[in-house]
């Protein structure tokens, strides 16, 4: 991956990309503990979320939530340009201390609703827009303060249009692999196993993690120790201690969760602020 230009500050992340033969192999599964919001530029791809595909087009956003697990998906080696915007809750609170320009993200099943048209955002000058926030030639302090103004005018603008969308799109899941994702986030916190999961969808434990992998990217089992610890993460930064993070987040082994968490996120969770 070639990068343009990036900015980070703390948990605010800005960064522009391009690859001009990409390679799906390369593109894997990402999970973060915070927002995020993806612009799609030029490319032949399409966009995974949560199970979900969708196909990108020039100008068009995508949305994800803290631990809505995201890849793109290459269909052709051409020139895959975008730009990825990555927020904390933080960024917004102290103005909308409600999180109202949230709900796009929050008020929807995991991976539906993810994907906004140009149309649907008014047409605004999105590349502009992205270009500034990238490229803006200040110290630290004006970067950020550019990033934060630009981001709560697309938040905005995706809110508005998502008030538009018809609620009723949401449907429940209707496939077995839409059924699969749902249940196991549904239930990622009990003590669930692949064999237990397998059983439950009348499938042998390699036909289950087979579809499991060809619908997410990821397979079943990595897919819910991610996302465990994201939840884990999560709960110790609202102030819950470690221990009880790890057995109200599934976990059955303290041991076993510290290594993870620590392997994953670089750090324990004791020093997780």
């Amino acid at each position: 991956m070639n990068i343009l230009n990036e900015f980070h500050f703390d948990d605010l992340y800005i960064r522009h990309a391009i690859d001009f033969f990409p390679d799906d192999k390369v593109f894997t599964v990402h999970f973060h503990d915070i927002y995020e919001i993806y612009y799609f530029i030029s490319g032949n791809a399409k966009y995974l979320v949560e199970g979900t595909e969708y196909s990108l087009e020039p100008g068009s956003i995508m949305i994800m939530r803290p631990s809505e697990s995201h890849k793109v998906k290459i269909l052709e080696s051409v020139c895959y340009e975008r730009y990825a915007l990555n927020f904390p809750v933080s960024a917004v609170e102290h103005i909308d201390f409600q999180h109202k320009l949230l709900k796009p993200f929050m008020d929807r099943p995991l991976g539906y609703g993810n994907f906004y048209t140009p149309s649907e955002l008014e047409n605004i000058p999105l590349e502009s827009i992205f270009h500034e926030m990238a490229y803006c030639d200040e110290n630290d302090y004006g970067k950020r303060t550019e990033i934060l103004t630009n981001l709560f005018y697309l938040l905005n603008k995706i809110n508005k249009a998502y008030q538009k969308r018809n609620k009723e799109e949401y449907n429940p899941p209707q496939s077995i692999p839409e059924k699969i994702v749902f249940y196991v986030n549904e239930h990622l916190t009990d003590n669930i196993s692949i064999p237990v999961l397998s059983e439950h969808f009348y499938l042998s434990s390699s036909q289950f993690s087979r579809i499991f992998k060809q619908t997410t990217g990821i397979a079943p089992w990595k897919y819910i120790t991610i996302k465990r610890l994201n939840l884990a993460k999560e709960k110790i930064r609202s102030g819950i201690g470690a221990k009880n993070a790890c057995e109200t987040c599934g976990f059955s082994d303290y041991s076993a969760f510290y290594r993870a968490y620590t392997k994953y996120f670089g750090y324990s969770p004791q020093d997780t602020n």
